[in-house]
């Protein structure tokens, strides 16, 4: 009878140790227009980013990732459906429109969201989301349950409206699922953080949930309450004390949405932080009249809008407490769309078919290798590939608002990560060979 009870108990714990692993939540944050040089743990040291810092020092910081794309929509497409922007059909930046009708997403397109749902996941998207204010490519038709936030590519932070200084029309854009609501003059970073935290708050332990937390900041129009503008010197440079306040509201709301995960012990919980692409330099005028920059891509050549590292290299950073090291540093190249692959392995499932992200748990858990033998990217008449340190540069250009260059370049990041020396007549076999490759590339998008 001993023996058998004994039998028994021991099958019992083999049962318990094959059983899978409750699936983790996920919350992925994404800022807007942040570079490299606007996070402390990135080098920055004018601005402060406690939280991110924290973040970073309990996972993985990823030095050398992408966003697929050097401006909002096409980037935020990739990381949602885990193809290149072309493959998602917005290669381009959305428009916003008073009577939001843009089209964006396609109706059927299998986003994280959907995938996740149909895993048993509650899901919700919170803040910017600039993938198309058609009925067919909103938030509740992409595999979301709930939403609150914008489908315009900005708004004002206090009253919620979006403007141009083009006459585009002033219209407001703040929603709950498909019911407009009216919460001016709430701070919109912090309006996000609340609702966050509320829906974290609503979770049953049973369900696994995931968040995509799209904070507008620091994007245009640049503001920020006084409290937080304050805690920068007067005698900073006066578009970077706006920025740098900016970016600390930010971070004081990834920090509460942490302590919200924290104080309810959701240690189970996938946290991946990304910027949609690199700072932004406002050659038109900002309300005042004049250029604006107040952001920094650190060594890197480039703003928004341009294929070179100052526009795609993005910070980004990975926790998943027990199974990430903490304090980890990645050198190798991951992109955007690598993390809906990744993400879906961890939760159980597998990637549709059609997506161009790679699983990079190997990279993440085990500090290994990249798994792409390259990368590709093209935005509005630019395109280029990197290939180990190679990169090829096709018609590159400075930033979003500059015109187009006439000449391709060729650069070894490991020896010119700023880009500054172009190498195509001093190999110009190399550069023959991945012209051929990232031709190759276009065609096959089509």
């Amino acid at each position: 009878m001993l023996r058998r009870e004994f039998l028994q108990s021991l099958a019992g714990a083999a049962l318990q140790v094959a059983r899978p692993e409750a699936r983790p939540n996920v919350v992925v944050i994404l800022s807007d227009d942040q570079g490299i040089g606007d996070v402390g743990c990135f080098g920055a040291a004018d601005v402060k980013t406690p939280n991110l810092d924290r973040l970073a020092a309990a996972g993985v910081r990823f030095t050398n990732w992408h966003a697929n794309s050097p401006v909002c929509s096409p980037s935020r497409a990739s990381v949602l459906t885990g193809k290149y922007p072309q493959r998602a059909g917005i290669p381009q930046i959305l428009f916003s429109k008073p009577n939001f009708d843009v089209p964006g997403l396609k109706r059927g397109e299998h986003t994280l969201a959907s995938e996740l749902k149909a895993l048993g996941y509650r899901t919700a998207a919170i803040g910017k989301w600039h993938l198309g204010s058609a009925p067919d490519s909103r938030p509740l038709a992409q595999g979301f349950d709930e939403f609150f936030g914008f489908y315009s590519g900005w708004i004002d932070y206090f009253s919620h409206r979006f403007y141009t200084l083009g006459g585009q029309p002033i219209f407001h854009d703040l929603w709950r699922n498909d019911r407009e609501v009216w919460e001016e003059p709430a701070y919109q970073t912090e309006l996000l953080t609340r609702e966050a935290k509320a829906f974290i708050g609503r979770q049953s332990a049973s369900r696994p949930f995931f968040l995509y937390l799209a904070y507008g900041a620091p994007h245009y129009p640049m503001m920020a309450p006084q409290r937080y503008v304050e805690r920068f010197p007067a005698s900073m440079d006066r578009d970077r004390r706006l920025h740098a306040a900016s970016v600390a509201a930010l971070d004081e709301g990834i920090g509460a949405v942490l302590d919200t995960l924290d104080a309810r012990q959701l240690k189970n919980t996938i946290v991946y932080f990304q910027s949609d692409n690199g700072s932004t330099l406002e050659v038109r005028a900002d309300h005042r009249g004049r250029p604006y920059h107040g952001g920094s891509n650190g060594i890197f050549r480039g703003y928004k809008g341009s294929l070179f590292e100052g526009g795609t290299r993005v910070p980004a950073i990975m926790r998943w407490p027990g199974h990430i090291p903490a304090g980890r540093v990645v050198d190798a190249l991951g992109m955007g769309m690598d993390v809906m692959p990744t993400v879906l392995k961890w939760a159980g499932g597998s990637p549709p078919s059609g997506v161009d992200g790679l699983d990079i748990s190997p990279m993440v858990l085990e500090g290994g290798a990249s798994p792409h033998d390259a990368g590709f990217w093209g935005y509005d008449g630019q395109s280029c590939i990197r290939e180990g340190d190679w990169k090829f540069l096709h018609n590159p250009r400075e930033a979003l608002d500059a015109p187009a260059g006439t000449e391709d370049w060729l650069v070894n990041l490991k020896e010119d990560p700023a880009e500054r020396v172009n190498m195509i007549t001093r190999e110009p076999g190399r550069a023959a060979e991945l012209r051929r490759r990232l031709q190759a590339w276009e065609r096959g998008l089509n």
